[in-house]
């Protein structure tokens, strides 16, 4: 049912018969998959399939949940994430997180860019300075905010405000980038900036994107996993995916039968 890669790139992270519960229930049933290095995979799905939830497994994110349990591995350049030479705050790091809803900070545009860096003790102006240009440049956001920044990020536009959380989790050099439905409530123009980003970002970072929306999945992603009440169906390239399904219920989810 699951390729262990399904176009034959280098893993960056992968997961072996992972399981997470909450309580009782079971969010997601024993998936294995490998997240290509400098690719986009795209997690598809009905709400409550599993995406979420598989996403969130990949930074350690469940674990601030109560009664949140698993089972299984998950590796980051082969080495588990819960070895005890990697904290959570330093998996975080390198494994940075882009959420569903924008959640800047009630700071300046500057302080939110550098909070990540301040935290982890860069204390040289001139360097984080440099840092929080870079990330905004990164973010496609430094020619909108370069004469702003010491204003408030909560006076940005709904997807500057998301550009510039993207240029947050940029901040601390991760090496893998996870977003949750980016640009679910976002319009039409701010979501085509963010999946340019998307494009961009790429080439330098392995890229991991929850979507709703099948026609972004097709224009942004590499590979798309089809997840459906908890079990991950199927998982391709995405042309694969989207023209040629292998399982049936993949093919009545992308053709819209269901959803």
């Amino acid at each position: 049912m699951t390729s262990p890669n399904a176009n034959g790139a280098t893993p960056k992270m992968e997961t072996r018969g992972l399981t997470i519960r909450y309580g009782a229930k079971v969010a997601v049933k024993s998936v294995s998959m490998s997240l290509p290095e400098r690719q986009v995979t795209a997690l598809i799905g009905p709400s409550g399939c599993g995406k979420s939830t598989f996403l969130r497994a990949l930074n350690r994110m469940n674990e601030l949940i109560p009664g949140a349990g698993s089972d299984g591995e998950i590796l980051l350049d082969g080495r588990s994430i819960y070895e005890s030479h990697l904290d959570a705050v330093e998996l975080r790091r390198r494994v940075g997180m882009v959420f569903q809803k924008s959640n800047p900070f009630p700071k300046s545009i500057f302080e939110n860019v550098a909070y990540g860096l301040k935290v982890g003790g860069m204390t040289d102006r001139k360097a984080v300075a440099e840092r929080v240009e870079g990330s905004l440049r990164g973010a496609a956001l430094w020619d909108e905010v370069k004469d702003r920044m010491s204003e408030s990020a909560l006076a940005l536009s709904g997807g500057q405000q998301q550009r510039l959380c993207i240029a947050r989790a940029l901040a601390v050099e991760p090496e893998v980038v996870l977003m949750d439905e980016p640009a679910s409530a976002l319009d039409p123009i701010a979501t085509a900036k963010i999946e340019d980003l998307i494009h961009e970002l790429k080439l330098r970072y392995t890229i991991v994107i929850v979507t709703h929306n099948m026609q972004q999945a097709a224009r942004v992603s590499d590979q798309t996993a089809f997840f459906y009440m908890g079990d991950l169906i199927e998982i391709g390239s995405t042309e694969q995916i989207f023209t040629n399904p292998k399982e049936e219920r993949t093919e009545d989810y992308v053709t819209g039968k269901f959803g």
